[in-house]
């Protein structure tokens, strides 16, 4: 039985066995609505009540996820409980060691697993364009993660992670939304949904100073018949990644950091680092983002500029979206193997600690 990729970010948990030239055959959300316990009174009510097992890309409650992950492995991909398999985990940049401890606990002791690995998504993300250096850019649902890679080793001293993502998108989308149409009700979904669907990049900052003037208005019916006008406010979610002051941060725009990043790295490795740079995260598959991240990188005042590597022919679509759970499957055909995983012996040996030592 090949082993299980397990890819849980903030919104969307990406899981399937270790097959590397395929996307994922699980994409779930990872948010859960709670049900009623039996024996509560009828009057209890528990309409969207939520969950978030993973908040900015780590995990925050533990129950919830056991019950995610119980259904994502024996119901969503036919485990036997007493014949449980190998599983692979994607790591955030810079998980806490408690929660890296607390997940194998959880793996060997409730999952009873036969193996365990654990690799920065960073460095799966480049596994999954055929590179072992360079620089993954996540642009996540929660969090945005800059991380230089050399050898397969991410260099943290090099490395930022911003507690920004996704959501803050959202947010401020709605926001826009609202200031423009505020005889309209908007649910944070509806505005999601507008998201990716609307959500764009202007060419560079005066073409998106331009199109604060001339913009053109659409109008989108929503499910429940309400009619929304979108125009200038679908650049804004873009701009803001390159403009952070639009979010209230008083930040370099995301190639500016990249490039600030990989200063702090020895000059010998700067160039090959940014001639490999990489994007990933639903976030970073927006329209004409590719595109302008590419147009800031040149007019880049560094003298090496940041290059993007293209995903390879025989990747899936969306790979962009999936890289690190693609890295992944690739990883877990060496490393079970190879027996370079933590065993249960090793697990029963040394404890929860082991990860630290096996898993890099």
């Amino acid at each position: 039985m090949e082993a299980v990729v397990v890819d849980a970010g903030s919104k969307l948990l990406k899981a399937g066995f270790a097959v590397p030239d395929q996307a994922p055959p699980m994409i779930i959300p990872t948010q859960m609505k709670k049900v009623a316990e039996d024996g509560l009174p009828d009057d209890v009510v528990m309409d969207d009540v939520t969950v978030d097992p993973v908040v900015r890309g780590f995990i925050k409650d533990w129950d919830a996820m056991e019950e995610l992950l119980r259904h994502v492995l024996y119901t969503g991909l036919g485990w036997e409980i007493g014949n449980e398999g190998q599983i692979l985990f994607t790591d955030p940049l810079s998980t806490p060691k408690a929660v890296r401890e607390q997940l194998v606990q959880m793996m060997f002791e409730t999952f009873n697993v036969q193996g365990f690995y654990a690799s920065e998504q960073a460095v799966l993300s480049l596994y999954a364009v055929g590179r072992i250096s360079g620089c993954a850019v996540d642009i996540g649902h929660g969090k945005i993660d800059i991380a230089p890679v050399l050898e397969g080793a991410v260099q943290h001293i090099a490395s930022k992670r911003f507690e920004i993502g996704g959501i803050d998108l959202t947010e401020l989308f709605a926001q826009e939304l609202q200031r423009s149409n505020p005889q309209v009700n908007l649910s944070i979904s509806d505005v999601e949904r507008l998201k990716e669907q609307y959500a764009c990049c202007a060419e560079d900052q005066d073409d998106y100073e331009q199109i604060h003037k001339t913009c053109q208005k659409e109008q989108h019916t929503l499910p429940d018949g309400q009619v929304i006008t979108i125009e200038k406010e679908k650049y804004t979610v873009g701009e803001a990644l390159f403009q952070p002051l639009i979010l209230g941060l008083d930040e370099h725009g995301i190639v500016e950091q990249l490039v600030r990043s990989i200063s702090s790295v020895s000059s010998e490795n700067q160039r090959q680092l940014l001639e490999n740079t990489v994007l990933c995260g639903g976030t970073a598959s927006m329209i004409g983002f590719e595109e302008r991240f590419q147009k800031e990188a040149y007019l880049c005042s560094s003298s090496i500029r940041p290059s993007l590597v293209k995903p390879p022919e025989y990747m899936p679509e969306n790979m962009i979206k999936n890289s690190a759970w693609l890295g992944g499957a690739i990883l877990a055909k060496v490393v079970f193997p190879q027996n370079q995983h933590v065993t249960k012996g090793d697990y029963d040996e040394t404890g929860p600690s082991v990860v630290h030592r096996k898993c890099f």
